[in-house]
């Protein structure tokens, strides 16, 4: 059954221009076709259509299901924008299929990246979720400078991973399952030991996330997917 994005229900049953068009022009859907609507805040509902129009294309209710596929747990990661954007895409397409509830890009002193498309990301997300079949989509903060990141978002569980031999345990050694988890994950030159100081000053726990040393957007799925395990 066809999935499709719906963000704002309570102005009306219609899918928006691009889905309509590729629910009737692509699917080529008719009137009394089901299909499924999800709006990014935990709303899964089934649905028919009642009038398939390539730019405003109505549907009906049929069931519907609140706070659908709700995770026990929040995750929320900040990371370096890549050099590499594809780098960076790859890991929110990612992120977002296995579970993941905010996304902050983050300027910090070695970042070779200082810009990211918004528009773009976000349709990364919509389409990562409605592949995956998700009906909770991430929150895609605005880029942000490594200060504001530590004073702007708070966390009951706050970790730094970084590539120093300092002293730091394992992430999954530190989760605790149902809790809500802030981790900052650097570019590709890493954080600058100031810039680890300054975190776990702050109260946020430094973590290493194997022996292997890891790209960017490959620790980011890996917290992702060490984090979604552990609350199983």
């Amino acid at each position: 059954m066809a999935l499709f994005y719906v963000p704002n229900l309570a102005s009306g049953h219609v899918l928006p221009e691009e889905e309509s068009q590729h629910a009737v022009k692509v699917l080529r859907l008719q009137v009394g076709d089901e299909i499924v609507v999800v709006d990014g805040l935990g709303g899964f509902y089934k649905a028919k259509i009642i009038n398939p129009h390539p730019k405003h294309c109505g549907f009906e209710m049929i069931e519907s299901q609140t706070e659908f596929g709700k995770r026990n747990y929040k995750l929320h990661i900040a990371i370096a924008p890549t050099k590499n954007i594809e780098r960076l895409e790859w890991f929110i397409e990612k992120a977002t299929e296995i579970g993941i509830d905010e996304i902050t890009p983050i300027i910090c002193r070695f970042s070779e990246r200082k810009t990211v498309k918004v528009d773009r990301l976000e349709k990364i997300i919509i389409s990562a979720a409605k592949q995956s079949v998700k009906a909770y989509f991430p929150k895609l903060n605005p880029l942000s400078t490594f200060d504001e990141l530590l004073k702007r978002y708070p966390a009951s569980q706050k970790f730094i991973a970084h590539c120093y031999d300092e002293d730091k345990r394992l992430l999954q050694t530190e989760i605790r399952k149902s809790s809500d988890i802030l981790i900052l994950i650097g570019p590709e030159g890493d954080f600058s030991k100031e810039e680890v100081e300054k975190a776990i000053s702050l109260g946020f726990a430094p973590v290493s996330l194997g022996e292997s040393r890891l790209r960017t957007e490959t620790a980011g799925v890996v917290v992702c997917h060490t984090v979604a395990l552990l609350n199983q």
